[in-house]
Protein backbone atom coordinates (compact mmCIF):
# COMPACT_ATOMS: atom_id res chain seq x y z
CA UNK A 1 0.00 0.00 0.00
CA UNK A 2 1.58 3.22 -1.03
CA UNK A 3 0.48 5.77 1.58
CA UNK A 4 3.45 8.15 1.42
CA UNK A 5 6.40 9.31 -1.24
CA UNK A 6 8.74 7.19 0.75
CA UNK A 7 6.75 4.44 -0.36
CA UNK A 8 7.89 4.22 -3.80
CA UNK A 9 11.50 4.83 -5.82
CA UNK A 10 10.83 4.11 -9.84
CA UNK A 11 6.84 5.75 -10.29
CA UNK A 12 5.65 5.60 -14.12
CA UNK A 13 3.05 8.19 -15.06
CA UNK A 14 0.72 7.15 -18.34
CA UNK A 15 -0.28 10.48 -19.99
CA UNK A 16 3.15 12.49 -18.81
CA UNK A 17 3.22 15.34 -21.44
CA UNK A 18 -0.05 16.38 -19.85
CA UNK A 19 0.28 20.00 -17.87
CA UNK A 20 -0.38 18.87 -14.57
CA UNK A 21 1.48 15.18 -15.21
CA UNK A 22 4.78 16.54 -16.03
CA UNK A 23 4.67 18.74 -13.27
CA UNK A 24 4.50 16.07 -10.85
CA UNK A 25 6.87 13.67 -12.68
CA UNK A 26 9.81 16.58 -12.68
CA UNK A 27 8.92 17.08 -9.27
CA UNK A 28 9.56 13.77 -8.26
CA UNK A 29 12.92 13.48 -10.16
CA UNK A 30 13.96 16.77 -8.44
CA UNK A 31 13.83 14.93 -5.32
CA UNK A 32 15.36 11.41 -5.70
CA UNK A 33 12.84 9.59 -7.84
CA UNK A 34 13.38 7.53 -10.63
CA UNK A 35 10.78 8.59 -13.35
CA UNK A 36 9.49 7.71 -16.14
CA UNK A 37 6.82 8.07 -18.35
CA UNK A 38 4.92 7.22 -22.02
CA UNK A 39 2.56 9.58 -23.82
CA UNK A 40 0.00 8.94 -26.64
CA UNK A 41 1.97 12.14 -28.47
CA UNK A 42 5.18 10.04 -28.62
CA UNK A 43 6.60 8.76 -31.42
CA UNK A 44 8.88 6.74 -32.27
CA UNK A 45 11.57 9.29 -34.87
CA UNK A 46 9.30 12.01 -33.83
CA UNK A 47 10.46 14.73 -31.92
CA UNK A 48 8.68 15.83 -29.26
CA UNK A 49 9.36 19.74 -27.24
CA UNK A 50 7.77 17.83 -24.39
CA UNK A 51 9.55 14.37 -24.40
CA UNK A 52 12.85 16.09 -24.91
CA UNK A 53 12.36 18.51 -22.01
CA UNK A 54 11.19 15.63 -19.77
CA UNK A 55 14.52 13.75 -20.85
CA UNK A 56 16.42 16.54 -20.25
CA UNK A 57 15.58 16.04 -16.13
CA UNK A 58 16.31 12.93 -16.34
CA UNK A 59 12.97 11.19 -16.87
CA UNK A 60 12.63 7.82 -19.06
CA UNK A 61 10.25 9.12 -21.88
CA UNK A 62 8.15 5.57 -24.08
CA UNK A 63 5.73 5.32 -26.30
CA UNK A 64 2.62 4.29 -25.01
CA UNK A 65 2.68 0.84 -25.77
CA UNK A 66 3.76 -0.74 -22.12
CA UNK A 67 7.60 -1.23 -23.10
CA UNK A 68 8.29 1.16 -20.45
CA UNK A 69 6.43 -0.66 -17.35
CA UNK A 70 9.07 -3.04 -15.97
CA UNK A 71 9.36 -5.28 -12.82
CA UNK A 72 11.44 -2.52 -11.51
CA UNK A 73 8.20 -0.24 -11.87
CA UNK A 74 6.73 0.19 -8.40
CA UNK A 75 3.90 2.79 -8.84
CA UNK A 76 1.77 3.90 -12.00
CA UNK A 77 0.39 7.62 -12.05
CA UNK A 78 -2.58 8.10 -14.33
CA UNK A 79 -4.73 11.01 -14.58
CA UNK A 80 -8.66 10.99 -15.15
CA UNK A 81 -8.36 11.12 -19.07
CA UNK A 82 -6.33 7.90 -18.78
CA UNK A 83 -9.35 5.23 -19.40
CA UNK A 84 -9.12 1.47 -17.53
CA UNK A 85 -9.13 0.12 -21.42
CA UNK A 86 -5.80 1.74 -21.92
CA UNK A 87 -3.03 -1.37 -22.42
CA UNK A 88 -0.66 0.00 -19.90
CA UNK A 89 -3.27 0.08 -17.58
CA UNK A 90 -4.37 -3.68 -17.96
CA UNK A 91 -0.20 -4.55 -18.16
CA UNK A 92 0.23 -2.67 -14.64
CA UNK A 93 -2.99 -5.01 -13.26
CA UNK A 94 -1.18 -7.92 -14.70
CA UNK A 95 1.91 -7.08 -13.04
CA UNK A 96 0.02 -6.06 -9.61
CA UNK A 97 1.70 -2.62 -9.78
CA UNK A 98 -0.10 0.15 -7.27
CA UNK A 99 -2.33 2.29 -9.70
CA UNK A 100 -3.28 6.19 -8.07
CA UNK A 101 -4.89 8.90 -10.08
CA UNK A 102 -2.25 12.28 -10.38
CA UNK A 103 -4.32 14.30 -7.73
CA UNK A 104 -3.89 11.52 -4.88
CA UNK A 105 -0.11 11.72 -5.69
CA UNK A 106 -0.06 15.78 -5.33
CA UNK A 107 -1.70 15.07 -2.24
CA UNK A 108 0.53 12.75 -1.01
CA UNK A 109 3.28 15.17 -1.82
CA UNK A 110 1.10 18.37 -0.13
CA UNK A 111 1.52 15.77 2.81
CA UNK A 112 5.23 15.92 2.71
CA UNK A 113 5.65 19.86 2.64
CA UNK A 114 4.14 23.07 4.41
CA UNK A 115 1.45 23.46 1.29
CA UNK A 116 -0.28 26.57 0.25
CA UNK A 117 -3.08 25.26 -1.72
CA UNK A 118 -4.28 27.70 -4.41
CA UNK A 119 -7.89 26.98 -5.27
CA UNK A 120 -10.77 28.82 -7.48
CA UNK A 121 -12.11 28.11 -11.05
CA UNK A 122 -9.69 31.16 -12.97
CA UNK A 123 -6.68 32.25 -11.68
CA UNK A 124 -5.04 29.67 -9.52
CA UNK A 125 -1.73 29.10 -12.53
CA UNK A 126 -1.27 32.84 -12.13
CA UNK A 127 -1.36 33.94 -9.01
CA UNK A 128 0.41 30.46 -7.82
CA UNK A 129 3.55 32.08 -10.14
CA UNK A 130 2.84 34.91 -8.59
CA UNK A 131 3.20 33.71 -5.29
CA UNK A 132 6.21 31.49 -5.95
CA UNK A 133 8.61 34.59 -7.44
CA UNK A 134 7.43 36.61 -4.40
CA UNK A 135 8.43 34.16 -1.89
CA UNK A 136 11.64 33.37 -4.43
CA UNK A 137 12.96 36.64 -4.24
CA UNK A 138 11.48 36.69 -0.47
CA UNK A 139 14.98 34.36 0.13
CA UNK A 140 12.42 31.31 1.23
CA UNK A 141 13.69 29.18 -1.76
CA UNK A 142 10.03 27.27 -2.08
CA UNK A 143 8.86 24.24 -4.06
CA UNK A 144 6.14 24.38 -7.17
CA UNK A 145 4.18 22.00 -8.98
CA UNK A 146 1.41 24.24 -11.48
CA UNK A 147 -0.84 23.77 -14.26
CA UNK A 148 1.07 26.35 -16.33
CA UNK A 149 5.13 27.30 -17.38
CA UNK A 150 6.52 30.56 -15.58
CA UNK A 151 8.47 32.17 -18.34
CA UNK A 152 11.28 32.77 -15.39
CA UNK A 153 11.73 29.01 -15.64
CA UNK A 154 10.63 28.25 -19.03
CA UNK A 155 13.96 30.81 -20.03
CA UNK A 156 16.16 28.04 -18.87
CA UNK A 157 14.49 25.69 -21.66
CA UNK A 158 12.45 24.02 -19.09
CA UNK A 159 8.59 23.27 -19.38
CA UNK A 160 8.32 25.38 -16.38
CA UNK A 161 5.75 24.12 -14.21
CA UNK A 162 7.73 22.75 -11.68
CA UNK A 163 10.93 23.75 -9.14
CA UNK A 164 11.96 21.85 -6.35
CA UNK A 165 13.47 24.13 -3.76
CA UNK A 166 15.01 24.02 -0.52
CA UNK A 167 12.76 26.05 1.51
CA UNK A 168 9.99 24.42 3.63
CA UNK A 169 7.17 25.93 1.42
CA UNK A 170 5.39 24.36 -1.55
CA UNK A 171 2.73 26.00 -3.77
CA UNK A 172 0.45 23.62 -5.21
CA UNK A 173 -3.01 24.55 -7.56
CA UNK A 174 -5.88 22.35 -5.95
CA UNK A 175 -8.41 21.56 -8.98
CA UNK A 176 -11.95 21.47 -8.36
CA UNK A 177 -12.79 20.20 -11.83
CA UNK A 178 -12.20 16.57 -11.27
CA UNK A 179 -13.31 17.15 -7.38
CA UNK A 180 -9.67 16.58 -5.87
CA UNK A 181 -9.56 19.96 -4.01
CA UNK A 182 -11.09 17.75 -1.27
CA UNK A 183 -8.23 15.77 -0.78
CA UNK A 184 -5.64 18.67 0.03
CA UNK A 185 -4.77 19.65 3.94
CA UNK A 186 -2.63 22.55 3.34
CA UNK A 187 -0.97 24.74 5.79
CA UNK A 188 -2.34 27.98 3.82
CA UNK A 189 -5.55 27.61 1.71
CA UNK A 190 -6.24 30.55 -0.64
CA UNK A 191 -9.75 30.73 -2.55
CA UNK A 192 -9.80 32.89 -5.61
CA UNK A 193 -13.26 32.57 -7.07
CA UNK A 194 -16.33 30.77 -7.39
CA UNK A 195 -18.24 30.69 -10.96
CA UNK A 196 -19.58 28.31 -13.14
CA UNK A 197 -17.10 26.04 -14.17
CA UNK A 198 -17.44 22.16 -14.63
CA UNK A 199 -19.41 21.72 -12.08
CA UNK A 200 -22.91 23.39 -10.64
CA UNK A 201 -22.67 26.28 -8.62
CA UNK A 202 -24.05 24.34 -5.20
CA UNK A 203 -21.72 21.31 -6.58
CA UNK A 204 -18.31 23.88 -6.38
CA UNK A 205 -19.61 25.22 -3.09
CA UNK A 206 -19.53 22.24 -1.42
CA UNK A 207 -16.14 21.13 -2.43
CA UNK A 208 -14.62 24.84 -1.62
CA UNK A 209 -16.44 24.25 1.68
CA UNK A 210 -14.68 21.33 2.40
CA UNK A 211 -11.64 22.53 0.93
CA UNK A 212 -11.93 24.94 3.47
CA UNK A 213 -12.80 22.75 6.67
CA UNK A 214 -9.98 20.77 5.45
CA UNK A 215 -6.81 23.29 5.49
CA UNK A 216 -5.11 22.92 8.95
CA UNK A 217 -4.18 27.23 9.29
CA UNK A 218 -5.00 30.30 7.31
CA UNK A 219 -7.73 30.42 5.17
CA UNK A 220 -7.64 33.46 2.88
CA UNK A 221 -10.54 34.38 1.03
CA UNK A 222 -11.54 36.68 -2.26
CA UNK A 223 -14.06 39.10 -0.75
CA UNK A 224 -14.76 40.76 -4.17
CA UNK A 225 -16.27 37.61 -5.65
CA UNK A 226 -19.84 37.26 -4.44
CA UNK A 227 -19.61 33.76 -3.99
CA UNK A 228 -16.47 33.02 -2.40
CA UNK A 229 -16.64 35.46 0.08
CA UNK A 230 -19.65 33.50 1.62
CA UNK A 231 -16.76 30.59 2.47
CA UNK A 232 -15.34 33.59 4.59
CA UNK A 233 -14.11 33.72 8.22
CA UNK A 234 -10.68 35.94 8.53
CA UNK A 235 -11.02 39.84 7.50
CA UNK A 236 -7.46 39.88 8.58
CA UNK A 237 -5.79 37.22 5.56
CA UNK A 238 -8.24 38.23 3.17
CA UNK A 239 -8.40 40.53 0.11
CA UNK A 240 -10.21 41.94 -2.56
CA UNK A 241 -10.24 44.59 -5.16
CA UNK A 242 -11.87 47.86 -4.44
CA UNK A 243 -13.65 45.98 -1.28
CA UNK A 244 -13.03 48.06 2.20
CA UNK A 245 -14.17 44.51 4.18
CA UNK A 246 -10.37 43.15 3.72
CA UNK A 247 -7.48 44.26 4.90
CA UNK A 248 -5.66 43.46 1.79
CA UNK A 249 -7.51 45.83 -0.15
CA UNK A 250 -6.68 47.12 -3.92
CA UNK A 251 -7.46 50.65 -4.28
CA UNK A 252 -6.11 53.39 -7.01
CA UNK A 253 -6.36 51.04 -10.53
CA UNK A 254 -4.64 52.05 -13.04
CA UNK A 255 -4.32 49.83 -16.15
CA UNK A 256 -1.85 51.75 -18.85
CA UNK A 257 -1.43 49.56 -21.85
CA UNK A 258 -0.08 46.67 -20.70
CA UNK A 259 1.26 47.42 -17.59
CA UNK A 260 -1.01 47.74 -14.51
CA UNK A 261 -0.78 49.96 -11.13
CA UNK A 262 -2.67 49.73 -7.62
CA UNK A 263 -1.76 50.27 -3.77
CA UNK A 264 -2.06 47.79 -1.03
CA UNK A 265 -1.99 48.96 2.58
CA UNK A 266 -0.57 52.37 1.65
CA UNK A 267 2.02 50.23 -0.90
CA UNK A 268 2.16 50.79 -4.53
CA UNK A 269 2.49 47.91 -6.58
CA UNK A 270 3.65 48.36 -10.61
CA UNK A 271 3.51 45.19 -12.80
CA UNK A 272 3.02 43.67 -15.93
CA UNK A 273 -0.68 42.18 -17.16
CA UNK A 274 -4.12 43.43 -18.20
CA UNK A 275 -7.10 43.51 -16.48
CA UNK A 276 -8.91 43.62 -12.58
CA UNK A 277 -8.63 40.38 -12.83
CA UNK A 278 -4.69 40.64 -12.51
CA UNK A 279 -4.71 42.64 -9.63
CA UNK A 280 -7.00 40.22 -7.80
CA UNK A 281 -4.73 37.66 -8.44
CA UNK A 282 -1.66 39.67 -7.48
CA UNK A 283 -3.23 40.81 -4.31
CA UNK A 284 -4.14 36.83 -3.46
CA UNK A 285 -0.12 36.37 -3.59
CA UNK A 286 0.56 39.41 -1.32
CA UNK A 287 -1.75 38.58 1.13
CA UNK A 288 -0.58 35.04 1.58
CA UNK A 289 2.88 36.24 1.48
CA UNK A 290 2.45 38.96 3.97
CA UNK A 291 1.14 36.67 6.20
CA UNK A 292 3.79 34.28 6.09
CA UNK A 293 6.46 37.48 7.06
CA UNK A 294 7.07 38.54 3.51
CA UNK A 295 7.22 42.37 3.67
CA UNK A 296 4.97 44.50 1.30
CA UNK A 297 8.33 46.07 -0.41
CA UNK A 298 9.91 43.15 -1.05
CA UNK A 299 6.75 41.51 -2.93
CA UNK A 300 6.28 44.95 -4.97
CA UNK A 301 10.24 44.95 -5.81
CA UNK A 302 9.14 41.30 -6.67
CA UNK A 303 6.12 41.88 -8.69
CA UNK A 304 7.18 44.30 -10.80
CA UNK A 305 9.54 41.66 -12.52
CA UNK A 306 7.10 39.70 -12.81
CA UNK A 307 7.28 37.84 -16.03
CA UNK A 308 3.48 35.94 -16.42
CA UNK A 309 3.17 32.44 -17.41
CA UNK A 310 2.62 30.09 -20.47
CA UNK A 311 -0.21 31.62 -22.60
CA UNK A 312 -1.99 34.10 -20.07
CA UNK A 313 -2.69 36.80 -22.04
CA UNK A 314 1.04 35.99 -23.68
CA UNK A 315 1.71 38.71 -26.21
CA UNK A 316 2.99 37.61 -29.50
CA UNK A 317 3.66 41.17 -31.21
CA UNK A 318 2.35 43.78 -33.04
CA UNK A 319 1.68 43.41 -37.11
CA UNK A 320 0.07 45.97 -39.20
CA UNK A 321 -0.99 48.03 -36.03
CA UNK A 322 -2.94 45.00 -34.26
CA UNK A 323 -1.60 43.40 -31.07
CA UNK A 324 -2.42 39.45 -31.09
CA UNK A 325 -2.56 37.72 -27.65
CA UNK A 326 -2.54 34.37 -26.93
CA UNK A 327 -4.54 33.31 -23.54
CA UNK A 328 -5.43 30.32 -21.92
CA UNK A 329 -9.31 30.99 -21.16
CA UNK A 330 -11.79 28.85 -21.00
CA UNK A 331 -14.99 29.44 -19.62
CA UNK A 332 -17.34 31.64 -19.81
CA UNK A 333 -16.30 34.10 -16.70
CA UNK A 334 -12.34 34.02 -18.34
CA UNK A 335 -13.81 34.69 -21.88
CA UNK A 336 -15.43 36.63 -20.41
CA UNK A 337 -12.72 38.67 -18.10
CA UNK A 338 -9.96 38.64 -21.16
CA UNK A 339 -11.88 40.39 -23.67
CA UNK A 340 -12.47 42.93 -20.94
CA UNK A 341 -9.13 42.97 -20.25
CA UNK A 342 -7.99 44.23 -23.71
CA UNK A 343 -10.42 46.72 -24.36
CA UNK A 344 -8.26 49.07 -22.60
CA UNK A 345 -5.73 48.26 -25.11
CA UNK A 346 -7.57 49.07 -28.18
CA UNK A 347 -10.88 50.61 -29.75
CA UNK A 348 -11.95 47.30 -30.84
CA UNK A 349 -11.20 43.46 -29.71
CA UNK A 350 -11.75 40.65 -32.31
CA UNK A 351 -11.86 37.58 -29.90
CA UNK A 352 -11.36 33.95 -31.50
CA UNK A 353 -12.37 30.88 -28.98
CA UNK A 354 -12.04 27.85 -30.23
CA UNK A 355 -14.43 25.78 -26.78
CA UNK A 356 -12.67 22.21 -25.62
CA UNK A 357 -15.06 19.05 -24.98
CA UNK A 358 -18.50 18.69 -26.36
CA UNK A 359 -20.17 17.64 -22.72
CA UNK A 360 -18.47 20.51 -21.06
CA UNK A 361 -19.40 23.37 -24.16
CA UNK A 362 -22.90 21.78 -23.62
CA UNK A 363 -23.19 22.31 -20.31
CA UNK A 364 -22.24 25.62 -19.91
CA UNK A 365 -23.46 26.44 -23.55
CA UNK A 366 -26.49 29.25 -21.95
CA UNK A 367 -23.25 30.68 -19.50
CA UNK A 368 -21.20 31.14 -22.54
CA UNK A 369 -23.43 32.96 -23.98
CA UNK A 370 -24.58 35.66 -21.85
CA UNK A 371 -20.73 35.99 -20.43
CA UNK A 372 -19.49 36.75 -23.40
CA UNK A 373 -22.48 38.69 -25.06
CA UNK A 374 -21.94 40.86 -21.79
CA UNK A 375 -18.48 41.70 -22.16
CA UNK A 376 -18.38 42.44 -26.05
CA UNK A 377 -18.90 46.09 -26.70
CA UNK A 378 -21.06 47.20 -30.22
CA UNK A 379 -17.78 47.23 -31.78
CA UNK A 380 -16.16 44.00 -30.62
CA UNK A 381 -16.79 41.04 -32.20
CA UNK A 382 -16.42 37.39 -31.08
CA UNK A 383 -14.97 34.56 -33.78
CA UNK A 384 -15.28 30.85 -33.10
CA UNK A 385 -14.13 27.43 -34.62
CA UNK A 386 -15.28 24.37 -33.96
CA UNK A 387 -15.33 22.12 -30.47
CA UNK A 388 -11.61 20.67 -29.91
CA UNK A 389 -12.09 17.19 -29.61
CA UNK A 390 -9.75 15.31 -27.93
CA UNK A 391 -10.66 11.57 -28.63
CA UNK A 392 -12.73 9.03 -26.54
CA UNK A 393 -16.51 7.92 -25.73
CA UNK A 394 -18.48 11.32 -26.41
CA UNK A 395 -21.85 12.11 -27.77
CA UNK A 396 -21.13 14.98 -30.19
CA UNK A 397 -24.33 17.00 -29.75
CA UNK A 398 -23.48 20.64 -29.72
CA UNK A 399 -21.57 22.82 -32.07
CA UNK A 400 -19.68 25.96 -31.26
CA UNK A 401 -21.84 27.71 -34.23
CA UNK A 402 -25.04 26.75 -31.62
CA UNK A 403 -23.03 29.36 -29.13
CA UNK A 404 -22.10 31.92 -32.01
CA UNK A 405 -25.98 32.24 -32.83
CA UNK A 406 -26.98 32.62 -29.60
CA UNK A 407 -24.33 35.65 -29.47
CA UNK A 408 -26.17 36.56 -32.32
CA UNK A 409 -29.28 37.01 -31.13
CA UNK A 410 -27.89 39.25 -28.16
CA UNK A 411 -27.52 41.43 -31.33
CA UNK A 412 -23.58 41.11 -30.88
CA UNK A 413 -21.56 40.63 -33.72
CA UNK A 414 -20.17 36.89 -33.84
CA UNK A 415 -18.70 34.94 -36.76
CA UNK A 416 -18.14 30.75 -37.15
CA UNK A 417 -14.83 29.47 -39.51
CA UNK A 418 -15.55 25.79 -38.62
CA UNK A 419 -11.81 25.02 -39.85
CA UNK A 420 -9.56 26.99 -38.06
CA UNK A 421 -7.42 27.20 -40.52
CA UNK A 422 -9.40 29.66 -42.55
CA UNK A 423 -9.31 32.06 -39.48
CA UNK A 424 -7.03 34.27 -41.05
CA UNK A 425 -8.16 34.63 -44.47
CA UNK A 426 -12.00 35.30 -42.99
CA UNK A 427 -11.36 37.63 -40.39
CA UNK A 428 -8.30 39.74 -42.22
CA UNK A 429 -10.79 42.30 -43.14
CA UNK A 430 -11.92 42.75 -39.72
CA UNK A 431 -8.77 44.21 -38.27
CA UNK A 432 -7.53 47.43 -38.51
CA UNK A 433 -4.62 49.32 -36.94
CA UNK A 434 -6.39 50.06 -33.31
CA UNK A 435 -7.33 46.00 -32.86
CA UNK A 436 -6.33 43.74 -30.50
CA UNK A 437 -6.69 39.99 -31.59
CA UNK A 438 -7.34 37.68 -28.83
CA UNK A 439 -6.92 33.93 -29.18
CA UNK A 440 -8.45 31.85 -26.38
CA UNK A 441 -8.92 28.50 -26.08
CA UNK A 442 -7.21 25.43 -23.70
CA UNK A 443 -6.37 21.57 -23.88
CA UNK A 444 -5.38 21.32 -27.66
CA UNK A 445 -2.13 21.04 -27.19
CA UNK A 446 -1.71 22.40 -30.56
CA UNK A 447 -2.96 25.82 -29.54
CA UNK A 448 0.53 27.38 -28.82
CA UNK A 449 1.58 26.72 -32.19
CA UNK A 450 -1.93 27.42 -34.25
CA UNK A 451 -1.92 30.81 -32.33
CA UNK A 452 1.95 31.46 -33.65
CA UNK A 453 1.01 30.96 -37.41
CA UNK A 454 -1.96 33.43 -36.99
CA UNK A 455 0.47 36.24 -36.09
CA UNK A 456 2.85 35.27 -38.77
CA UNK A 457 0.27 34.73 -41.35
CA UNK A 458 -1.37 38.37 -40.99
Amino acid sequence: MIKKISDFKNPFFIGVAGAGMSAIAQYLQGIGKNVSGSDRYFREGEYNKTKAQLEAEGIQCFSQDGSGITVETDLIVVSTAIEDTVFEVQKAKELNIPIIKRSALLAMIAESKKTIAVAGTSGKSTTSAMLFQILEDAGLEPSIISGAGLTRIIKEGKIGNAAVGRGEWLIIEADESDGSVVQYHPEIGLLLNVDKDHQEIDELMDLFATFKSNTKGLFVVNQSNKLAKTLSNNWESDFGFENNNTKYNATNFVQNGFEISFDVLGKSFKMNGVGQHSVENAVAAIAVAHQIGVDLETASRSLKQYEGIYRRHQILGKKNGVWVIDDYAHNPAKCAASIRACQPLAKKVVAWFQPHGYKPTKFLRADFVEEISQALRPQDEIWMSEIFYAGGTVEKDISANDLIEGIRKENKKAYFVENRTNLVENIRTHLDENTVLLLMGARDPSLEDFCKSVFEEL
